[in-house]
């Protein structure tokens, strides 16, 4: 297995790069710079035509979406459980990392690119006015599901280890940073982002994006 992750630092691409770490196989992580416009360059879009970040190859087969990414990395590594074995409990899994997806990484979309959903300027400052009340349902719903994880005894979203869906809690709570939300606002989301950043494969993941965790700034 010849593994490339394409990403870009501090995108949703964390998610299927800290996975790729914490399974333990080669692969080779290639940095996509959306600042300067890379991935919408006639050579990036060789590689995904919709220009957009994870991308995973395997040999010469290419894989695009998080849910599809995750998926296929649980398929090739079942040993690993990146998804849980068991039928509901899988699901469940998937029900989370899809709301993730396709509902609570939209919303945070509208704040920060509303030029993507209108091209009327003038409505762009309600748009992000209004979908920055949104996210924070959003992450207090987040906040909802650490705590009940920390009352089952899991500690993790993904059980017994750190795996798609708190990477990807991470990855929200720090755009919510950026758009002017406080951490400090979601005390049990904020203390698990940080104990998540603090585990050996996640930090790996962390220094390589160089990331940092909190734009707060009041």
């Amino acid at each position: 297995m010849s593994l490339t992750l394409y990403y870009a630092s501090g995108a949703c691409s964390f998610v299927p790069h800290v996975l790729l770490e914490s399974l333990g196989v080669p692969f080779e992580p290639v940095p996509v710079k959306l600042h300067k416009g890379e991935h919408l360059g006639d050579a990036y879009k060789v590689i995904n035509p919709r220009s957009q970040v994870p991308v995973l190859v395997d040999g010469g087969h290419t894989i695009t979406q998080i849910v599809a990414i995750v998926s296929y990395l649980d398929a090739c590594h079942p040993q690993a459980l990146v998804l849980p074995s068991a039928p509901l409990a899988r699901a469940r899994a998937l029900e989370i990392l899809s709301w993730m997806n396709n509902s609570a990484h939209i919303t945070f979309a509208h704040i920060f690119m509303p030029h993507k959903f209108t091209d009327e300027a003038a409505a762009h400052a309600a748009m992000k006015t209004y979908n920055q009340q949104q996210y924070r349902a959003v992450l207090q719903e987040l906040q909802a599901l650490v705590t009940a994880a920390a009352a089952n005894g899991t500690g993790w979203l993904d059980a017994g280890q750190p795996g798609a869906l708190d990477a990807y809690a991470l990855t929200l709570l720090r755009w919510g940073t950026m758009v002017g939300i406080n951490p400090q606002d979601y005390p049990a989301l904020w203390a698990f982002v940080q104990r998540l950043a603090q585990q050996p494969v996640v930090a790996r993941v962390i220094e390589r994006e160089r990331l940092k965790l909190n734009w707060y700034e009041g």
